[in-house]
């Protein structure tokens, strides 16, 4: 799609940010709908099919994706339920296992609302900050378990898989070591899989619920990042073999929240929108490629290690020694940046996500969105080289 296009559109990332900015931050992807997903959709119009979600067709879909993309045949949908997002999700899985005061863990730098969403439903942040490889570190997640559980308390895990921002993804023997931690500490483990159909050539993905150890777990899964749906709000909440009794204590109203809509624009993605996927994810490696020949044109010192899953990259930028206080002047997402993403806003006129809302280790790193056309890439890594060189 043309910028002219793009700039049509009346979402976050095209209307947080003046039209001269190159918008390269939020996760949303610059393409056209899946065309089953689109069809799907017009129907459903063209029919008044606007009422009230119902059935388990969602979750059908997903695990007949889940059983022939990943291998996992024991996703059961008498296991699952609807939650209005995966954000949402994971909170009403957090209060099924924890309760006010209690710890949830996460591993940064990591996606920014799992510090939100977790602080303002009274559970406390505890760290385990990912190893110098962008890995999970077993040894800081040891230590973490065992401060998460101090005085007794409840404790869960938020893991990110694929990891966000780094987009690492973990493999089958780290994830069974997180399994076996987490029972022997007596840590409940809760999985966001939202970027679970974006893993790039040379990965592979394995759901968690799918590892020795992982019963007591939970995972949510949704369409909203490999098919731009994030505007049709929908997800499914999956349960381990042993916490099955614990989804059925979520409160009904919980399953009231998604869309219908959404819900079938979810389901035509996952049961129909395989082709298009396939060839989002050739664009996606392309891109990726060519984001590691730019950085190395225009950015010189600037630490980029291509990603194994998402459409979100990792710069680590702090050879430039910008601090991360300088201050915002405006609101929202202006207020948000930071040392070198505020530079790059305003001195390169390209916006991307403040590596210090991530959490420790996030300061003076950036998360660049690559699922855009390569001219776009271009002209933004273009700008960028010359702020640098003006600095």
């Amino acid at each position: 799609m043309s910028l002219a296009q793009l700039r049509r559109r009346t979402s976050m990332k095209w209307r947080a940010h003046p039209e001269d900015v190159l918008p390269l931050w939020v996760a949303e992807m610059d393409v056209r709908p899946a065309p089953a997903v689109a069809d799907a959709l017009r129907a459903a119009i063209d029919l008044g099919d606007t009422g009230y979600p119902w059935g388990t067709g969602y979750a059908e879909a997903l695990a007949a994706f889940a059983a022939e993309r990943w291998g996992w045949d024991g996703l059961r949908v008498e296991d699952t339920a609807l939650v209005p997002d995966v954000m949402m999700g994971v909170v009403e899985m957090l209060r099924l296992t924890t309760g006010p005061g209690d710890a949830v863990v996460v591993c940064p730098p990591v996606y920014p609302p799992f510090y939100a969403f977790v602080g303002h439903d009274g559970r406390t942040v505890v760290e385990a900050r990912l190893g110098a490889d962008l890995r999970l570190d077993l040894g800081a997640l040891d230590e973490a378990f065992t401060r998460a559980r101090r005085g007794g308390r409840r404790a869960a895990f938020l893991l990110c898989n694929p990891h966000n921002p780094t987009g690492t993804v973990h493999t089958r023997a780290e994830l069974e070591a997180v399994a076996a931690l987490a029972r022997r500490h007596g840590v409940r483990v809760v999985s966001d899989e939202i970027h679970a159909p974006l893993v790039l050539p040379g990965a592979v993905f394995t759901p968690y619920l799918t590892v020795d150890g992982s019963e007591d777990g939970f995972a949510l899964h949704s369409a909203s990042k490999a098919w731009n749906l994030a505007g049709l709000k929908a997800a499914v909440a999956v349960a381990g073999a042993g916490a099955a009794a614990d989804l059925r204590r979520m409160p009904e109203e919980v399953g009231h929240g998604p869309s219908h809509l959404g819900i079938i624009a979810h389901t035509a993605a996952f049961r129909d929108g395989g082709p298009w996927l396939d060839e989002l994810l050739a664009g996606l490696s392309a891109n990726r490629d060519l984001l590691g020949r730019l950085v190395g044109e225009h950015l010189p010192g600037v630490r980029y290690r291509p990603p194994q899953g998402t459409y979100l990259a990792w710069l680590d930028c702090t050879h430039l020694a910008l601090h991360d206080d300088r201050p915002a002047d405006g609101p929202g997402v202006v207020a948000d940046l930071a040392g070198p993403a505020r530079m790059f806003l305003d001195d390169a006129r390209v916006a991307l996500s403040s590596g210090h809302v991530f959490g420790t280790g996030g300061a003076g790193c950036v998360r660049l969105n690559f699922a855009t056309s390569p001219a776009v890439l271009r002209e933004a890594l273009a700008r960028m080289g010359c702020a640098v060189r003006a600095l």
